[in-house]
């Protein structure tokens, strides 16, 4: 461990529980020089210049070249924050517990993954009943020397004899299938390449419906992708020979994704052109003579098939019901005139699943889950009692079975196991972690504050029992705001590092997201996006004013769409907090179409080709555009990696530069480019060190020392 002289005259003597202020601030004075072009597009009628438009090339070396200049830059400054050393080990304290995945069944084993405490991946292990020997089914640590190549999914054939995985390497979004024989683990033919956005879904034991685009010219990695295809595979045949049996290019999809039922007689196959809305199209394999007919032919609502009792089809879907119900129908008859409710939409967001012969109804009940048990004809059988307050998950299982395995978890209940036994309602604890602190001396509220517009927004709020509101705690603001995305309260042991020392934790749930339903979805997005930034600045507002925080103690923080409301917030309102996190976001919002599937979340922007009227409201918040010269933006810490397949580097890499040249006041800014990870840490070591950068950054940028760190007194 490494620290300055000023620590070790006192070394073993405790700190105070919160946190000091400090004055071991620095600015940066030697960033890279970022080279302009002439490059200028046109939108109406009007010029938007494009300096930095070479960053978005990234196989030439000019970009590799700036790339480790600004890293050189970033971990130079990083590496002079004395407690950085002390924070990562104190990270990797609080994820080394062991971690148990809920079991399933498949064929004869019961498989279920489990991480020791530090692995950088789940081990998938299985066992031939229930005192059967455990033994290992896939190690992805094995999987490459560094650790960055991880497992992205594993489908099992129905009797449990086959299997297909998939790997991604360095974290992108492209994967690799290999096809094995589940008894013994050997392999069954050549890996299948090239595999993006897809499940697996088995059809017996000799093959499988997957989904992919047709490998891009130049980059795969930032090209665009922009007809999404389901093939029919066939084991032991060459790639070549798939079927393919929905998309083409003249009526191009972005996302199609195929499955069965659980019996296999009917293929359902959705298609979307945005992250919203999808067709529905369904096939009766048991007919010889059956074809893929269409259910739904537009993209207005989601609709996803939930189970089959012979013909009859249950669905859930958000058609007349923001909130979604379960509706069903005959295959005979499958138009939406025909529809009937099996379970009604409520006031409640509703999510539903099928396990043994039951139906589950998730509710969120103001961010909390609520869950009601119901027969297949949809007569309540019960509310199933949950362990308390908080984010359950995983009522599903198949047909036959009686018991079901669901997660239970909230900022502070780390995420336990629970087994349900469906006859009787009886939910028995079957595994809960052994994390290294005491929930007990935590608090977690929710409140609803205003937004600028008077709309009441739920914010969640945890920190250290005996806060004091004197404006002085560190806060971590976090958020999402999009996509219906709903942010529910779970458990992250990193968190815990923040709380135990002072800090205070706050996620409010903006609209753009899905907790209460579409209509709160829909008021955040295209020319309602300026709701989302509003209710994230007022939920900055409120902290301040209520005494939690100030300025000089607010971080705010948020990934990919929540990298977007970061940007977006640190342009408008640069006063707001001290501190800025954008990871891996959409930074600029005329182009980000142009990139990968990037055209599919349009739904929720719109783009700058829309309209005139679209694009100058697009402009308006885009943050790379919406950057000022001559203006003191907040110490920015910018997060991405080179293997972002999803949001380019690109959108990072722009803002960086653009933001490096705008900044007139002493706040660092500061780009960390991630190598061999994707839209996220490839892996448990790179995220710890991500988490420790980040905490050490805000932390020594507020000026404070974190109550871990021994102190001279």
């Amino acid at each position: 461990m490494k620290l300055t002289s000023t620590f070790f005259a006192l070394l073993f003597i405790a700190m105070l529980t919160s946190c000091t202020k400090s004055s071991n601030t620095e600015t940066v004075s030697n960033y890279p020089v970022s080279a302009k072009v002439d490059t200028v597009d046109t939108y109406f009628g009007v010029a938007v210049p494009d300096p930095y438009r070479w960053l978005e090339n990234d196989t030439t070396k000019a970009v590799a070249d700036w790339v480790k200049a600004e890293n050189k830059v970033t971990f130079g400054f990083l590496d002079k924050i004395p407690y950085r050393t002390e924070i990562k080990k104190r990270l990797e304290a609080l994820n080394n517990y062991e971690k148990l995945g809920a079991p399933f069944k498949r064929g004869d084993y019961i498989y279920f993954y489990k991480n020791d405490g530090l692995q950088n991946h789940y081990v998938l292990y299985r066992k031939k009943g229930e005192q059967g020997e455990t033994e290992v089914f896939l190690d992805p640590n094995s999987f490459s020397k560094d650790g960055t190549t991880r497992l992205a999914g594993v489908s099992f054939s129905k009797d449990g004899s086959r299997a297909a995985y998939q790997i991604s390497k360095g974290g992108a979004d492209w994967t690799e299938a290999i096809i094995i024989n589940a008894i013994d683990k050997t392999p069954l033919q050549d890996t299948l390449r090239d595999i993006k956005f897809s499940g697996i879904s088995w059809r017996g034991n000799d093959g499988f419906y997957f989904s992919t685009y047709e490998k891009p010219k130049g980059s795969q990695l930032t090209a665009k992708t922009q007809s999404h295809k389901l093939y029919f595979h066939k084991v032991g045949t060459p790639r070549s020979q798939d079927q393919l049996i929905f998309g083409d290019d003249k009526n191009p999809r972005r996302y199609v994704g195929g499955g069965l039922t659980e019996d296999e007689r009917f293929l359902v196959v959705t298609a979307s052109t945005s992250t919203t809305g999808n067709e529905l199209h369904m096939q009766d394999l048991n007919d010889p003579k059956g074809k893929l007919i269409t259910v739904v032919n537009n993209f207005d609502n989601n609709h996803s098939v939930l189970d089959n009792e012979g013909s009859r089809i249950l669905v859930e879907t958000n058609l007349n019901a923001p909130n979604n119900r379960v509706v069903e129908f005959d295959f005979s008859k499958p138009g939406v005139e025909n529809w009937k409710d099996v379970i009604p939409e409520a006031e409640n967001v509703l999510s539903a699943s099928t396990g043994g012969k039951y139906l589950f109804a998730d509710y969120t009940v103001d961010v909390k889950t609520q869950v009601k048990q119901f027969d297949l004809q949809g007569k309540l059988i019960r509310e199933v009692e949950l362990p308390g307050i908080g984010s359950a998950g995983g009522f599903g299982s198949r047909k036959e079975e009686t018991e079901l395995y669901y997660s239970f978890t909230s900022f502070t209940y780390p995420t336990s196991i629970f087994k349900y036994d469906m006859a009787s309602g009886k939910s028995t604890l079957y595994n809960q972690p052994k994390v290294d602190f005491n929930p007990a001396d935590y608090e977690t509220k929710q409140i609803f504050y205003a937004s600028k517009d008077g709309t009441k927004v739920p914010m969640f709020i945890v920190y250290k029992k005996g806060l004091e509101l004197n404006g002085k705690n560190p806060t971590w603001l976090y958020a999402y705001g999009g996509f219906g995305v709903s942010l529910t309260s779970y458990f992250d042991p990193s968190l815990i590092v923040w709380l135990e020392n002072g800090g205070v934790y706050a996620q409010p749930n903006l609209r753009g997201g899905g907790e209460y339903g579409e209509k709160w979805h829909l008021a955040g997005i295209k020319m309602q996006k300026q709701n989302v930034f509003d209710d994230f600045i007022a939920a900055g507002e409120y902290l301040i004013n209520e005494k939690y925080t100030s300025h000089d103690y607010l971080a705010i923080v948020g990934g990919s769409n929540g990298g977007l409301l970061v940007g977006a917030t640190m342009a408008q309102r640069p006063d707001l907090a001290k501190v800025a996190l954008p990871a891996v976001g959409v930074m600029d919002m005329l182009r980000y179409h142009k990139f990968t599937a990037g055209a599919g979340w349009a739904y929720d922007y719109g783009t700058a080709d829309d309209s005139k009227e679209m694009f100058e409201y697009i402009k308006k918040y885009s943050p790379l555009h919406a950057l000022k010269s001559n203006t003191a933006y907040p110490a920015t810490l910018i997060t991405t990696a080179d293997h972002d397949d999803r949001v380019v580097p690109a959108h990072s890499f722009k803002f960086a530069a653009t933001l490096q040249e705008m900044n007139s006041g002493p706040n660092p800014v500061l780009i960390r480019i991630e190598t061999k990870s994707g839209h996220g840490s490839s892996n448990l070591s790179k995220a710890i060190e991500t988490d420790a950068d980040q905490f050490a950054f805000t932390w020594y940028n507020m000026g404070v020392v974190p109550s871990m760190v021994k102190k001279d007194m």
